[in-house]
């Protein structure tokens, strides 16, 4: 049945195909396959030099990046972000391992990953996204500096001291104790790290298929062994002597500290990066693979999983990795298959390279992890925060980090950017300059209540009856700032003086509500109406001519300095509308009303009737299969909506029609209603009917015969619109959604088609099966033609947001003359069944107390009087 359209998706497609076969098969793409190997090739080495740079076992790398995979991958709400060891918990997890050991950390990895999954059912993932970007990038910078510093001395020949701060003042003694064995094989790791990305010609884009760290890694090794250079190499020791976590030894709150800090940086580290992974999915070219969005609360939740399973296996704590789920996407990864998949591949190469792996030098390794940290200090990230004047915010939290710890870092990043914010809305610069007869007044910052005075006082220098610009340089503005605002500019007007409110760039934007255009509200009741003109004073000969050049000054006035900016945005990208919209001509049904749509969200398409030819039978007109190909092939719509509505005009002529009446061209085209009239008039068909309301009933019949008919259109339409054949390969396809609706205009109400039949009409199940059986025993109708009713189903108002764009604010256009169907009376009307059940000789009952009408239907036995012929004027 039709559901509250309060949700974000409908929870079936209920004109979509049955798919095919009976049960479930589990499939790889190939695409999944390549992406997973790309992505191993990466995380192997990657897993291993991580592990090496926290102290823990290098075991404890790879199990952690399988776990990744597998648990994460499987759980997770991200499906193309890849998990495992991730560079940023090096430092967390080095300081955990000094203090209290690798099988209390293990533990703390354990308690981790069950405070995630608490914070998950809390449903507070999105809570993580407040953070400031700047704090953010300074924490990833901060950890960077941290990792590069340490290894730094394990490339020298030597070995890492507890903190950064130690590690710098060590550096001078380091440097004049080189070991050139362990620098040359990472020399060489880094120059085929930076170098590998970098090649040129066919062959460099070929060669740079291979993964650089891969490249690396194994051109440090290859020169190892052949130059017989003595370094330290990977030990990786039996599975048999593995460490698994024990109960946590230490003081209580250092443990809880140490759980605290996994928490945060492994759930703010994933978090963000799902939503990266989000951007470059939403960045592909190729639009006819689907990927869902991240589901963050279910992402926290699978990383949750991940570090419990890991943890207790011994492995490192897990998070989403950057680098790791941006290869995956390159590689073209389509679903979770891949991330898996890696996982897997990981499992196997312990199990069966531990030979390979056991010549890998340290110091490649090391040199590896410190390219890599060098690398999270970002300078697109340092020239973003550069732009948007947060460089103290970004200094203050990557000192902090680097000097304190990562939990100081972070609060004292969170205390510099309360006091910039604070500062920001307290510093605000109003001046006064006369420039020819204008008043320029300008006003620099945030407009709050503090600087209030300041505006007053500068606003009531300016002198009566002269023309002034209010030229606003700030992105907020509270309540007290805009009264004083509106109130100036209503007493300067009143005064003979003329006010311009503008931004910085001199755009004109719309005032703040003067009292001459109070009326003029998104969807306020209008009727011929236009801002600025009272009715009173405006003459009765008024010509359409002169009110749409009205609205057109209204929209230029009010509504175009509000929308320009994003309609520009549209201009450059095009359209990319998620909904084709068919709907009827009818003048009273306003599509971006009733969807709370605005530019760019609906590709809309209305004739009268809201009809859908079928393939073939439009021998002089293709608009509309035109339409639905262009929409479905091109534009690869999500969804597409047939809206039908009250009292339509099409629908009214459709049941008074002479079938010997002459062949004009409105009755040509509704002969493709034909079809909907003959699936009403079918007895062996339940008639539809409107389900649910206010106070909960469980719904009524079509009111008469023309409302029944309008019902039964949609339905029909929706059968058309399946014949099409780009409809069709895409609903087999399982890419595209078909829904139905129905717009009461009188009632202002929208109803929503659903297939669960009567079962869902808002009553009781065993109530409305009891009714269908007392109501087949009594008719005697047969079982076999017996099926379920299409529903309508009443939406419900929501306080929730809009889904759609509904920040457009719009100048309601002016009403002009609706087109008249005057179509031929016939005799008689079709038959109309009373009941979804009842047999066409059945007696009638009384329509539900949930109808409008309130009068009980007509008997089949006399046909009901004819429905009246649409008047002169009324829309179709």
């Amino acid at each position: 049945m039709f559901r509250a359209a309060v949700r974000p998706r409908f929870a079936s497609k209920p004109h979509s195909p049955p798919p095919a076969g009976g049960g479930r098969r589990f499939r790889v793409a190939g695409a999944d396959v390549s992406a997973s190997i790309a992505v191993f090739l990466i995380a192997l080495p990657l897993s291993l030099g991580i592990a090496l740079a926290t102290g823990a076992p290098l075991q404890a790398g790879l199990v952690a990046a399988a776990v990744g995979g597998l648990v994460a991958g499987r759980l997770g709400g991200s499906p193309l972000q890849v998990s495992g060891p991730a560079a940023g918990l090096t430092l967390v997890t080095a300081e955990l391992i000094q203090k209290y050991g690798w099988r209390t950390t293990c533990a703390i990895t354990v308690l981790a990953g069950l405070a995630q999954l608490a914070l998950s059912c809390l449903r507070v993932a999105r809570t993580a996204l407040v953070v400031s970007p700047a704090i953010v990038h300074g924490m990833v910078a901060g950890i960077g500096v941290t990792i590069a510093l340490a290894q730094l001395h394990v490339v020298l020949g030597g070995t890492p001291q507890s903190s950064a701060v130690h590690n710098f003042l060590g550096l001078p003694s380091q440097l004049a104790e080189l070991h050139t064995a362990a620098v040359s094989v990472s020399a060489v790791t880094v120059v085929v790290l930076l170098a590998w990305p970098r090649l040129p010609g066919r062959a460099g884009r070929v060669l740079r298929k291979v993964p650089a760290a891969l490249t690396a890694v194994a051109a440090a090794t290859v020169l190892a062994i052949a130059a017989g250079i003595g370094v330290p190499r990977v030990d990786l020791p039996s599975w048999s002597s593995h460490a698994l976590p024990g109960l946590p030894e230490g003081p209580v709150l250092g443990i809880a500290v140490g759980v605290l800090t996994i928490t945060l940086v492994t759930s703010v580290q994933s978090l963000l990066s799902a939503v990266a992974v989000d951007k470059l999915v939403a960045a592909r070219k190729d639009t006819t693979v689907h990927v869902p969005r991240s589901n963050l609360d279910r992402e926290l939740a699978g990383q949750g999983a991940a570090n419990i399973v890991s943890g207790a296996l011994g492995g490192l704590p897990v998070a989403g990795v950057a680098v790791r789920s941006v290869a995956n996407v390159s590689a073209g990864a389509v679903s979770r298959h891949s991330t898996m998949l890696h996982g897997l591949w990981v499992v196997l190469a312990t199990l069966v390279l531990v030979p390979l792996l056991d010549l890998i030098p340290l110091p490649a390794l090391a040199a590896l992890v410190m390219v890599i940290g060098i690398q999270m200090v970002s300078i697109t990230h340092i020239r973003s925060v550069t732009r948007h004047r947060e460089v103290l915010v970004y200094a203050v939290t990557v000192s902090g980090v680097v000097l304190i710890g990562i939990l100081e870092g972070v609060a004292l990043g969170i205390v510099v950017a309360s006091a910039v914010a604070m500062h920001r809305l307290t510093r605000t610069r109003i001046t006064k300059e006369t420039k020819g007869d204008v008043e320029h007044i300008k006003v620099r910052g945030q407009l709050t209540f503090l600087a209030v005075p300041r505006l007053s006082r500068a606003l009531h220098q300016v002198p009566q009856g002269t023309s002034a610009v209010v030229e606003l340089d700030g992105s907020f503005m509270d309540h007290a700032a805009y009264e004083t605002l509106q109130d100036w500019q209503t007493s300067h007007v009143a005064r003979g003086g003329q006010v311009e409110m503008t931004g910085r760039t001199g755009v004109r934007i719309a005032e703040p509500g003067a009292g001459a255009h109070a009326c003029c509200r998104p969807w306020t009741p209008w009727r011929n109406h236009h801002c600025g003109e009272h009715p009173e004073a405006e003459p009765k000969h008024r010509t359409n001519a002169h009110q749409l050049a009205s609205g057109l000054s209204s929209f230029q006035r009010n509504t175009a300095p509000l929308v320009r900016e994003e309609l520009a945005r549209l201009a450059r990208e095009g359209q990319q509308p998620s909904q084709l919209f068919l709907t009827c001509a009818d003048s009273r049904l306003v599509t971006s009303m009733i969807t709370a749509s605005g530019p760019g969200d609906l590709f809309t398409v209305r004739n009268v009737g809201n009809l859908v030819p079928l393939p073939g039978a439009e021998s002089r007109d293709d608009s509309v299969a035109a339409a639905i190909e262009y929409a479905v092939d091109v534009l690869r719509v999500q969804s597409i909506t047939i809206c039908g509505h009250s009292d339509c005009g099409a629908m009214q002529a459709l049941l008074n029609s002479d079938p010997d009446a002459s062949p004009t061209p409105l009755r040509r085209w509704l002969r493709h209603g034909m079809p909907s009239l003959e699936r009403m008039r079918n007895t062996h068909r339940t008639w539809a009917r409107l389900s649910g309301g206010p106070a909960g009933d469980t719904g009524r019949l079509p009111a008469d015969a023309a409302e029944q008919l309008c019902l039964t259109n949609v339905v029909q339409q929706l059968e058309h619109l399946k014949a099409h054949e780009a409809v069709a390969r895409r609903l087999a396809d399982g890419t595209l959604e078909l829904h139905g609706m129905y717009f009461h205009v009188g009632e202002a109400q929208a109803y929503l088609l659903s297939d669960a039949g009567s079962r869902l009409a808002g009553g009781s199940a065993e109530a409305e099966a009891e009714a269908e059986s007392e109501a087949e025993a009594k008719k005697g109708r047969d079982r076999e033609t017996r099926g379920r009713s299409d529903v309508f189903h009443w939406v419900a108002p929501s306080a929730q947001p809009l889904p759609n764009r509904s920040r457009y604010p719009s100048s309601p256009a002016p009403a002009t003359s609706p087109t008249s169907l005057t179509p031929t009376a016939s005799p008689t009307a079709p038959t109309a069944p009373t009941s979804p059940t009842a047999p066409p000789n059945a007696t009638a009952r009384p329509a539900p107390s949930g109808s409008p009408s309130g009068s009980p239907s007509s008997s089949p036995s006399a046909p009901p009087s004819p429905s009246p012929s649409p008047k002169e004027g009324a829309p179709a």
